[in-house]
């Protein structure tokens, strides 16, 4: 039986691999694929409508400048999100 761990574990990579290859790459999210991610995923449809909303953070995720998110870059997103809710629940408890 999987842990609560495992099962976030393979949430995330299956997520990912759900929305990379639509266009392209298969290993790879493109901006639009990265724009439906956290749009379906994460609830951040508004913020991604905002001018520019959704180029800031391909240009802030894209650290070989490839104009594609590969998983590693995708992994390192997700971990500053969960510092950014730990950070957070922190802040509550105070």
């Amino acid at each position: 039986m999987d842990t609560p761990l495992e099962k976030a574990l393979s949430t995330l990579v299956f997520t990912f691999h759900k929305y990379s290859g639509r266009e392209g790459n298969k290993l790879t999210l493109s901006k639009r694929e990265l724009k439906e991610l956290v749009k379906e995923e994460l609830g951040l449809g508004e913020k991604m409508k905002k001018p520019g909303g959704i180029d800031e953070l391909m240009k802030s995720l894209d650290r070989n400048c490839d104009q594609e998110i590969d998983f590693k870059e995708y992994t390192a997103f997700l971990s500053a999100l969960c510092m950014s809710y730990n950070d957070f629940f922190q802040e509550e408890e105070k």
